[in-house]
């Protein structure tokens, strides 16, 4: 485990808290080579605007706080932000809506991040069981595993043959593969962070539980890209 990872762990230990702020998230899951987006936290607006020039238009605006899990329900999400003037706007946006609906909320920042292509939505995870250690998942997301359930579990370490075997495993696979009009998906992505996710599990052995979801999964050769993701610690 690199000093980084190790050093954000050890921060939320000592300041009590269990799941991890969404930068730190991204960090981890970046030293792991996992495709999150560009991403900066920010504490005032200007600062802001520096990182979402250095991202590059649109990008999206969140609220950063261990007080808050549900950031839309207070208003703490802004997307598709495409100028300098927008991030202003975005930024006394979140921060006023946030004061009105959890007041008592600790604010660390807003994270300024890359505004990610719709692709299609699957969902990595990982989780700690008491009896079997990490325990991989991977499923499409959105209705599919809402309201289907349509996951596959497997236990780390994973092995190329196991990877497979998980991916052609749920009832959607033929999704992945190009159904009715629709592109082939980029598997291989997919098979990569289902790889490192389970790398990450069984080297980073405070991680409780992963979660990535959504993933977009782009074209066939296009790759895939995190848009949100949640971690706890324990």
């Amino acid at each position: 485990m690199s000093s980084e990872v190790m050093k954000i762990i050890e921060q939320a230990e000592r300041e009590g808290r269990k799941k991890l702020l969404e930068h730190e998230v991204y960090t981890i899951s970046k030293h792991f080579g996992l495709p999150v987006p560009k991403f900066g936290l920010a504490h005032d607006e200007d600062e802001a605007v520096r990182i979402a020039k250095d991202i590059g238009y649109p990008v999206v605006l969140k609220i950063v706080s261990p007080d808050i899990v549900h950031k839309s329900d207070v208003g703490g999400v802004v997307l598709d932000v495409k100028s300098d003037m927008g991030v202003r706007e975005a930024f006394r946006k979140i921060m006023n809506n946030v004061k009105n609906s959890a007041p008592n909320a600790r604010v660390v920042g807003i994270l300024v991040q890359e505004m990610v292509p719709y692709g299609l939505e699957v969902i990595v995870g990982g989780l700690r069981d008491a009896v079997f250690g990490p325990v991989i998942m991977f499923g499409l997301g959105g209705v599919f595993v809402e309201v289907l359930k349509d996951v596959s579990f497997r236990i780390a370490p994973l092995y190329p043959e196991d990877i497979d075997e998980m991916i052609r495993e749920i009832k959607a696979y033929r999704v992945l593969e190009g159904y009715r009009g629709e592109p082939p998906r980029d598997i291989d992505s997919i098979k990569d962070i289902i790889y490192k996710v389970s790398k990450l599990m069984l080297e980073v052995e405070k991680i409780r539980e992963l979660d990535l979801n959504p993933i977009m999964l782009y074209r066939k050769g296009e790759g895939a890209k995190i848009a949100d993701a949640r971690m706890v610690i324990g």
